[in-house]
């Protein structure tokens, strides 16, 4: 009975075997995230450590200045600050005298 559906399955290779796809180009990143993954941002808000540690807990995104939406997961100390968030924070503090 092996050879029943061997014409209607298609053939799958066995573990040792190594199959080269040249239809599939390779992706750097996620195109619609851009070079925000590569940043520390700034978060809109009072009380912004509340705001990342409930995002943290609960799964759910948060806003930065600079209008990226993610889900905190990652040290940001380990990141440059987002030049967008740092120019709005700046004139924000300007505007309040700081």
């Amino acid at each position: 009975m092996p050879g029943a559906l061997s014409g209607i399955l298609p053939r799958i290779p066995a573990m040792n075997e190594t199959q080269i796809r040249s239809d599939v180009e390779p992706r750097l990143g996620d195109p619609d995230t851009g070079d925000h993954d590569r940043f520390a941002h700034y978060i809109i808000g009072r009380d912004p450590k509340a705001k990342i540690t409930a995002a943290i807990v609960e799964g759910k995104p948060i806003r930065a200045l600079c209008g990226k939406k993610w889900i905190p997961s990652r040290d940001p100390s380990r990141y440059p600050v987002c030049p967008e968030c740092q120019e709005i924070k700046d004139r924000i503090l300007s505007r309040r005298g700081h």
